[in-house]
Formats: structure tokens, C-alpha cells, sequence
């Protein structure tokens, strides 16, 4: 039989769609989604500013437009960028939100994924405090399993891929690195939701 993240009730979840428990940093980055957008997809990226380096605020402020360019020299590379996504989870597993899960957020640019373009329309973002290729913390995949599970409350999630995956050649992230074995132990969900894994990693 299947195993599959099937909508659950959000009991008192959510706030709407702000997840409660989440940190709140609300993101002028975001707009509405299609009419009749089906939010049945998560996406995982990584994201550290500056590259490789953890704990510090600049990622929040880039996802508010607040970010100071001249902070350090690897921000010219992404000057003037305007871009959020939904949550960010740093390396000790706190949820960050930036955009209420109901909104399009700006995280997977162009892209395609079970036969739909522009990923943004009904995905979710999900951005990890790491570099692509690089380990995540132990209280990392803790906090996106309960996460996943508190977004399939909600939404009827169905699809769960990388920024890699859906805008292969373009994007890298969240790499090598990232664990899907392990996210896909944690959450309980069957293998068909999650993109193929080198049979060498494949538990199944």
C-alpha cells in the first residue's frame, strides 16, 4: 500500500496561512496565486550569505529586502535581488516564515516539475541555512520533518523536490550533501513523492 501525506486536520496549526510556532519576518516579497492553484508541491533549496557562513541575520534581511550590499564582497554577485520563500530553517532547527503559505512566494525562478512550469504558482518553499554540497544538522531534518508533516495539514502536499530538480542545470542546491533517504525515513512518506534516488542510496 501506498504511503502518502494525506491532508490532515490543522487543528490549531495554523493562523491562517502562517504556521504558529514559526518565527515571523513578514516578506514585501510575494504575490497572488493563479486562480485555482493547487499547492500539492515543497520545494527544498540551501542558502548560507555570505556562502558558508551560519548564524548571522543577512539571510532574513536579503529575504526583506534589507540586506546592506556592500556588507561583503560575495553580495555584489546578487545586488538589487528581490526573493523569499516561505520558511527558512537554520542549523539549530528554528522556522523561520517570511510569506503566508497561501501567497507565491519568489524561490524556484524558472522552473518545471510534474509536468507543470513556474514552480512558484503552487509550491511551497522551503530554504535550508546550508551551502549545496555541504551536510545539514541532525536538528535541521528534525524540524523539516515536522514541519513537512505541519504543511501536509494543510495543503495537499503530493511532491517533494529540490531546487535542483526542478530547475536542473540552472540551480544546485540543496546537493549532494542533503540527506532524502533520511527526510523520507522521517516523514513516513512513500518513495513516489520524492525524486529518484541513485539505486546505490535507495532504501527501497
Amino acid at each position: 500500500m501506498t504511503t502518502k501525506p494525506e491532508p490532515r486536520t490543522a487543528g490549531g496549526l495554523w493562523d491562517g496561512g502562517w504556521l504558529r510556532g514559526a518565527r515571523r519576518a513578514p516578506s514585501p516579497n510575494h504575490g497572488p496565486r493563479p486562480e485555482g492553484a493547487r499547492i500539492d508541491l515543497l520545494v527544498l533549496h540551501s542558502i548560507s550569505l555570505p556562502p558558508g557562513e551560519y548564524g548571522g541575520d543577512a539571510v532574513r534581511q536579503l529575504f526583506l529586502n534589507t540586506l546592506d550590499w556592500d556588507a561583503h564582497p560575495s553580495f555584489q554577485q546578487i545586488r538589487g535581488l528581490e526573493v523569499s520563500a516561505h520558511f527558512f530553517v537554520r542549523r539549530d532547527g528554528t522556522v523561520w516564515q517570511f510569506v503566508d503559505a497561501d501567497r507565491r512566494a519568489w524561490h524556484a525562478g524558472r522552473s518545471h516539475w510534474r509536468g507543470r512550469d513556474d514552480c512558484n504558482d503552487d509550491s511551497i518553499g522551503v530554504e535550508l541555512e546550508g551551502l549545496e554540497g555541504d551536510t545539514f544538522e541532525p536538528a535541521q531534518y528534525e524540524a523539516l520533518a515536522r514541519l513537512g508533516r505541519a504543511i501536509a495539514a494543510r495543503y495537499p502536499i503530493a511532491h517533494v523536490a529540490g531546487h535542483e530538480h526542478i530547475a536542473p542545470g540552472r540551480k544546485h542546491d540543496p546537493g549532494p550533501g542533503f540527506d532524502w533517504v533520511r527526510l523520507r525515513r522521517d516523514l513516513g512518506w512513500d518513495a513516489v513523492f520524492f525524486p529518484p534516488l541513485p539505486a546505490s542510496s535507495d532504501p527501497a
